[in-house]
């Protein structure tokens, strides 16, 4: 275990700092650096060997004091995290042992393992492809979903009917195996029960101990009205089964919804190109509009130009969680023909000689900067 120059610097305390502060500083350190959390990583073990070597010095009185008197040099080349017990130092209330094992109980500690405890199962998705009106008025669909659910033999024990499982043997129904390593303890899954804290001596016939099955599940899936494409569904307790016991994770439905033959979506809003004639544009009209029950009247300006956008309020899809609904963007095109009848040109010859200004006369000669 290599020796630490200064403890100080290893637990980024002041030589101030009171004994509270010291081991607040030290607690979230040993957490952040602990081998359980930090697999295989060799930098976070050194750094953990440093943590606790400095905590050893740092937590007693005297060798407190011994390395404050030294001038911040312990034994002249630092201090050695290893020639230090383990105990509860006079000064604070509890040693390194006793408070990796409050930090880390339950997860590797001396409590028991993770393993031991019941774990939720996995979220899982989804897709179901609706029609466009389906999205806006809402609808009930049906989605298979393949999944591991709890045996239906065994109702999740593994064990089968008429049996229980027995507590390991091996690590005593904690699930885990603690190897010391000087300062500070390693724990792994139990190898013989892989965790579970209990053998299965008579597994279940059907699922063969595992507890659970693989299963194609039907749900029926309301969507609300005015899901897009890509919206969740949360079906809650609908996913992977969990283990030991552990709930269901969710089921997540995700849309996908037609392209409408007429409206574009918009965010909240529809929009839709609306071609109105030049009569309409010059000299204003009342024209019927489609909308997503039916057909309403809006009013065209007299001079209406080209891209005018005409809005019907709260007319667009609804809004999910029953916050009103979006609007209707008409956005109007002067729909110009490409041929006329004799009689028409006639007519569009005699509005040209009444209607002799020039609309570019404002942009002619000026300069382009």
């Amino acid at each position: 275990m290599p020796a630490v120059k200064n403890p100080y610097e290893a637990l980024g305390v002041d030589r101030k700092a009171s004994d509270e502060t010291i081991k607040k500083a030290y607690r979230k350190l040993a957490r952040q650096y602990h081998p359980d959390h930090n697999p295989d990583d060799t930098a976070a073990e050194e750094r953990f060997k440093e943590i606790q070597g400095a905590y050893a010095i740092l937590s007693d009185p005297e060798k407190k004091r011994q390395y404050d008197s030294g001038g911040g040099v312990f034994g002249g080349g630092g201090f050695d995290p290893g020639s230090f017990r383990t105990g509860a130092p006079g000064g604070f209330g509890g040693g390194i042992s006793d408070i990796l094992s409050d930090l880390f109980a339950g997860a590797g500690g001396a409590r028991g393992g993770p393993g031991t405890r019941p774990e939720r199962g996995s979220d899982l998705e989804t897709e179901v492809h609706i029609s466009f009106d389906q999205a806006m008025e809402g609808a009930q669909v049906s989605v298979s979903v393949p999944l591991s659910a709890p045996c239906p033999t065994c109702h999740g024990t593994g064990a089968k009917p008429g049996t229980t499982p027995k507590v390991c043997s091996r690590c005593q129904g904690r699930g885990v195996e603690a190897e010391s390593q000087g300062l500070f303890s390693i724990s792994q899954p139990c190898q013989k029960c892989g965790g579970t804290g209990t053998e299965i001596t008579d597994p279940c016939p059907t699922c063969h101990g595992a507890g659970y099955t693989r299963q194609v599940k039907r749900y029926k899936v309301n969507i609300p009205a005015g899901v897009r494409d890509g919206s969740r569904v949360r079906l809650a307790g609908k996913g992977e089964a969990g283990r030991r016991g552990g709930p269901q994770g969710d089921l997540y439905v995700i849309t996908r919804v037609a392209e409408s033959k007429l409206f574009r979506r918009r965010g909240d809003n529809l929009e839709l190109e609306v071609p109105v004639t030049i009569p309409e544009a010059i000299r204003g009209a009342t024209i019927e509009v489609p909308t997503l029950n039916g057909s309403k009247r809006i009013r065209v300006s007299p001079g209406t130009q080209h891209g005018t956008v005409q809005r019907l309020r709260a007319e667009g899809p609804p809004k999910l969680h029953g916050r009103g609904r979006g609007d209707i963007h008409y956005r109007l095109t002067i729909d110009v023909p490409r041929s006329l009848s004799r009689e028409q040109r006639e007519v569009v010859d005699e509005l040209a000689a009444v209607m002799d200004e020039n609309p570019r006369e404002r942009i002619l000669g000026q300069r382009a900067d």
